[in-house]
């Protein structure tokens, strides 16, 4: 019970971080459209910062949130970059990178953390 109150505690931070990014981003770019702001916000979010923090949250005893989060961010950039890279040398298009690698990323974050949680109860 106490992993999903910490998950669900840090997915308000995230959401919290979400707003903050949009705030900056209008006031960065004001003369943009409101809609294609949250979009490049939510890209940002997508792509980098969820699957990173999802794959380094194996972490989540030893490491608070921001420093997850951070180390999550270059982690998910990483990720995203080299996979996006090579699926593209065998062939994978973008528009199907913008999904498979996300998804992918987040389905193994959380499988690692089930893992962990399964030899701690053992």
């Amino acid at each position: 019970m106490e992993l999903t109150n910490k998950l669900k505690k840090e997915g308000l931070y995230i959401l919290i971080l979400f707003a903050v990014f949009l705030i900056i981003f209008k006031l960065l770019f004001f003369k943009e459209n409101f809609w294609v702001i949250t979009k490049t916000v939510f890209s940002l979010f997508w792509l980098f910062i969820i699957p990173g923090f999802a794959l380094i949250y194996y972490w989540h005893d030893s490491l608070d949130f921001i420093e997850r989060l951070i180390i999550g961010s270059a982690l998910g950039f990483a990720v995203i970059g080299v996979i996006g890279y090579n699926l593209g040398l065998i062939g994978i298009n973008m528009g199907y990178q913008l999904w498979i690698i996300p998804i992918a990323s987040i389905i193994i974050g959380i499988l690692i953390l089930l893992k962990k949680r399964q030899k701690g109860k053992d």
